[in-house]
């Protein structure tokens, strides 16, 4: 019996664009089960005709409740339209990432065999606050079938930082999942920023994607581990990659960050470290 899967899937971009990397991360996950996507962002309908042919709904607007009130608009719509019960599997996910960098395939067979109610590709571990991270989250029929979880997702709101967003919807699910006696774990488990930070070791755990915001952190320092995934992968995908953080953060500034000159190199690793010492106090 094939599985059936719903992705609630939240999209944003600041020029009002759906572009190559986004495409193909829809397309991919079209392999796999249907699409919902919701797009905080104002995107002309000829924007929207790039996945049309991959996805059961889409629509573009503005409304400035981030990941969680585009996840809440595509659940609404998926409520209304279809019968969420003959899904085995509904995820939440968004286009903070660049890839797949590898078939999802053996991915989804582990993260839906483990017998978790709630399960995801990376925790974030904590004492007291340990969660799935957002960005890719499963859920089963015990989860996204009870009045609970309508009522998280009724309940979502634009809310004043992504500190908040964090605490309330991202930590919030994961907590409530616990609450309600049910269990969950996930793939990978990245301590801090890791997530953000280990681009390389991440790859070569052969995790199969890569937030976007390495592009734009630790003054450039990241640049040799980004330009070490992209020599690794395949060139459509090099180019699918390039080309999104070309139109995200610049042309000037990707050829900056993956330069190949060793002294350029360290001395972005020393300029991190000086800030992390004598600014963060770490």
């Amino acid at each position: 019996m094939k599985t059936k899967r719903l992705f609630l899937f939240a999209g944003y971009n600041a020029n009002g664009i759906i572009d190559d990397a986004l495409v193909y991360y829809v397309r991919t996950l079209h392999n796999f089960g249907d699409i919902v996507l919701v797009m905080d962002s104002d995107c002309k309908k000829s924007e929207l005709k790039k996945v049309e042919k991959f996805t059961l709904y889409s629509a573009a607007t503005r409304h400035g409740e981030y990941d969680f009130g585009s996840y809440k608009r595509a659940y609404l719509w998926a409520k209304e339209n279809l019968d969420l019960s003959k899904y085995d599997f509904v995820y939440l996910v968004n286009d903070s990432v660049y890839g797949p960098f590898y078939d999802l395939s053996p991915y989804f067979q582990k993260m839906e065999s483990r017998g978790h109610d709630g399960f995801g590709l990376v925790t974030k571990p904590h004492r007291e606050r340990a969660h799935i991270q957002s960005w890719f989250v499963g859920l089963c029929k015990s989860v996204f079938l009870s009045d609970w979880f309508d009522t998280f997702m009724n309940k979502i709101t634009k809310l004043p930082s992504k500190g908040s967003i964090t605490r309330e919807y991202e930590q919030g699910l994961t907590k409530l999942i616990a609450k309600n006696g049910l269990s969950w774990g996930c793939l990978f488990s990245v301590r801090n920023r890791g997530i953000y930070n280990k681009v390389k070791k991440l790859y070569r755990a052969k995790m199969p994607f890569m937030k976007k915001v390495a592009f734009n952190r630790n003054h450039g320092s990241l640049g040799r581990q980004i330009l070490y995934v992209l020599n690794h992968t395949s060139p459509s995908i090099r180019e699918i990659v390039l080309s999104s953080a070309r139109g995200q953060f610049g042309a000037t500034h990707v050829d900056w960050l993956l330069t190949r000159n060793p002294i350029k190199i360290i001395y972005r690793k020393f300029k991190h470290a000086t800030y992390k010492l004598f600014v963060e106090g770490i």
